[in-house]
C-alpha cells in the first residue's frame, strides 16, 4: 500500500484562503474606518464654520455703532480660512414678531430690551455633488 500524498497541499490551500479573507476583510474595515473619520472631521468642520457665522452676527449686532438693533443677515465670508469651502448664511429675527423690523421691546424693572434669534448654516456643496458633504444649523437667542 502506497502512503497517501498531497494532504499538506490541501491544508497549505485552506490556510491561504483563511488569509487572504482576513486580509480583505481587514483591508475592508479600514476603508470603511478612514470614509468615517473623513465625514466626522468635515462636520466638526461645518459646526466650526456655523459657530464662525454666528460670531461674526452676534459681534455685529451687539456693536455699539449697531444702536438701532439692525439685525445682520446675509452670506458670511469665510474667505483666507481654513474654513473657506464651506458657505455659511446668517439669518437674524428680532423676536416675537417673524420679521426683522418688528418693534416688540420687553421691560423687566427699569431695563427695556429686545430678543433676537440668529440662526447660522453652513455646508460645503451639495450633497449629490460631494462624498464628504456635511451641514450644520446653529442657532442662538439673545437680548439687547
Amino acid at each position: 500500500m502506497r502512503p497517501e500524498r498531497g494532504f499538506a497541499l490541501v491544508a497549505a490551500l485552506f490556510v491561504m484562503v483563511i488569509v487572504a479573507v482576513v486580509v480583505v476583510t481587514m483591508s475592508r474595515l479600514s476603508v470603511t474606518q478612514n470614509a468615517s473619520l473623513d465625514l466626522a472631521i468635515q462636520q466638526a468642520r461645518a459646526y466650526q464654520a456655523a459657530r464662525a457665522g454666528l460670531e461674526w452676527g452676534l459681534h455685529q449686532l451687539m456693536a455699539e455703532s449697531n444702536t438701532t438693533g439692525v439685525c445682520p443677515a446675509g452670506n458670511v465670508s469665510l474667505a483666507g480660512s481654513g474654513l473657506s469651502e464651506f458657505s455659511v448664511s446668517l439669518v437674524c429675527v428680532k423676536l416675537p414678531c417673524a420679521a426683522a423690523t418688528c418693534a416688540q421691546t420687553y421691560t423687566e424693572g427699569i431695563r427695556t430690551f429686545n430678543l433676537y434669534r440668529l440662526t447660522a448654516t453652513a455646508h460645503n456643496g451639495s450633497p449629490d455633488s460631494r462624498v464628504d458633504y456635511a451641514w450644520r444649523r446653529l442657532e442662538v437667542m439673545v437680548e439687547k
